[in-house]
Formats: structure tokens, C-alpha cells, sequence
């Protein structure tokens, strides 16, 4: 294991490294980088992390195809879609994700866009002493508050049985982080930087153990906590920056 001023430096040359607008083409988040307003940017992120997982290019390619259903305007169609226009994507697969749960995804949007004032009022809708934890537990809960079926509620991670949630941390980090570089969004401006806590999949987890910071084998919430509360000890106001160094040195650089 490195030495700790070492192990910070070697994080922030990884993290000055991927954290460039280069790497976007590749990435999911170039999905709503392809749109320029709020709400646009925000459902096409949702939907895009809510499918990301397993090969990218099959993950930007199916994210490509629902922007295509809904018409390249995801907001406009959210507030205006009729039960017959969800027949489109009946066929909409994406590993266990099928048209029966994206139809749910939008309705469940619909009623969060006209009824609770949108995503970013949900997420920032808290006292400032909560944790991450309970806020997207509270998320969970809201986003199931219309009838559906019990297979879709697997697609939204539920941190109070213990998911290390990864892509809604992604999504927040898309969401709120603002350091100008051009990759994070940064528009959602009433949660702090330092309370977002990092995403956590198998490549950032294996990558974590093998430069010590991270000594539990699962990755589940309490691994999170562990990871984040590490990397707060190189950047206590933006710990969830070293997210683009564990994940390049794990996809591009097989660390």
C-alpha cells in the first residue's frame, strides 16, 4: 500500500487524468450531454444511469434508442404522453429491464415532475443533518408511491436494505458536482458537494481494496460509507471526485 501523501497525489493525477471532457464519448453521461435544459438533462441522466450496467456500449446504445422514443425531448414527452404512446417501448429491453418497468419509469416521472416539483426538489427536499442514506431511501419510497409491479421496484437502488446504490450516487454526482471541467453537470446547487458519497460497482471496488482504502469485501452501503469517508480524507469538500480515478484505473487501465 501506497504511503498517504503518495496515494493522494497518485489519486489526483488519475483524477486530473479522466475527468476531461475527452472521455465523454465513451461514457454514459454522454447521453445528457447531448441535451442543454435542466429538466432534459436530468431525466435523460436518470434513465441512463437507471440502465448502467453491464457493457457500455450497449448501455449508450440502448440509452440512444429510449432518447429516439421519446422523441430526443424526454421532459416534453414526460408531461404529455398517453397510454397509447407507451406502447413504443413495449420492446424496450435492457438486460432485466423491460417495457413494463420503463413504462412504470415514466409515469412514476410524470408524477414526480407535475406533483413534487421535479427530481431535483426530491433529492434536496431534507434536513441538512440527513444522510445520503436516508435521502435516497425516502427517494425509493416516493418514486413507488403509484401502483406497479413489485419486479420494477429492483431497478431503483433501496440504501435501507443495504444497496451500495451505485448509480443513483452516479446520478447525484452528474447532478451536483461543479468544478468547471466540463464532464459534471453541477446544476443541482442545494446539496453539497461533500455530503454526495462514492459510486461503488465491482471495477472502483476492486481498485479501492487494492490501493487499501477500502478493507470490506462486499459492495453493499456499508462499503460506501467506508470508501467515501477514506477519500474525505484527501478532499473533505468533493471526496466523490476520486470516482473518475478508481474507475479509470479500473476499466481503462485494468489497474
Amino acid at each position: 500500500m501506497l504511503p498517504l501523501t503518495e496515494l493522494h497525489n497518485f489519486l489526483e493525477e488519475k483524477y486530473d487524468r479522466y475527468n476531461r471532457p475527452d472521455f465523454i464519448e465513451s461514457d454514459p453521461i454522454s447521453i445528457p450531454h447531448q441535451f442543454t435544459r435542466k429538466e432534459d438533462i436530468e431525466i435523460s441522466a436518470f434513465l441512463t444511469a437507471t440502465i448502467a450496467w453491464g457493457n457500455r456500449k450497449m448501455i449508450i446504445r440502448n440509452a440512444n434508442r429510449l432518447m429516439d422514443l421519446m422523441d430526443r425531448a424526454p421532459y416534453d414527452f414526460i408531461q404529455n404522453f398517453t397510454d397509447d404512446d407507451l406502447r413504443i417501448f413495449e420492446n424496450f429491453v435492457h438486460r432485466t429491464f423491460n417495457g413494463a418497468d420503463l413504462a412504470y419509469f415514466l409515469k412514476s416521472l410524470r408524477n414526480i415532475y407535475q406533483n413534487h416539483g421535479g427530481l431535483e426538489t426530491i433529492f434536496s427536499n431534507h434536513e441538512e443533518s440527513d444522510s445520503m442514506k436516508e435521502v435516497i431511501t425516502r427517494f425509493h419510497n416516493l418514486f413507488f408511491e403509484l401502483e406497479h409491479q413489485s419486479r420494477t421496484r429492483k431497478h431503483v437502488a433501496n440504501t435501507a436494505k443495504n444497496s451500495a446504490a451505485k448509480r443513483i450516487n452516479m446520478f447525484l454526482r452528474w447532478m451536483v458536482r461543479n468544478d468547471k471541467r466540463g464532464v459534471d453537470f453541477g446544476i443541482w446547487e442545494n446539496i453539497p458537494t461533500r455530503k454526495l458519497l462514492c459510486p461503488l460497482d465491482v471495477h472502483s471496488g476492486n481498485v479501492a481494496r487494492k490501493l487499501g482504502l477500502l478493507a470490506r469485501n462486499a459492495n453493499d452501503w456499508k462499503a460506501v460509507e467506508e470508501l467515501t469517508e477514506k477519500l474525505r480524507g484527501f478532499d473533505e469538500a468533493d471526496p466523490v471526485k476520486y470516482d473518475f480515478a478508481l474507475f479509470g484505473l479500473g476499466v481503462f487501465e485494468k489497474f
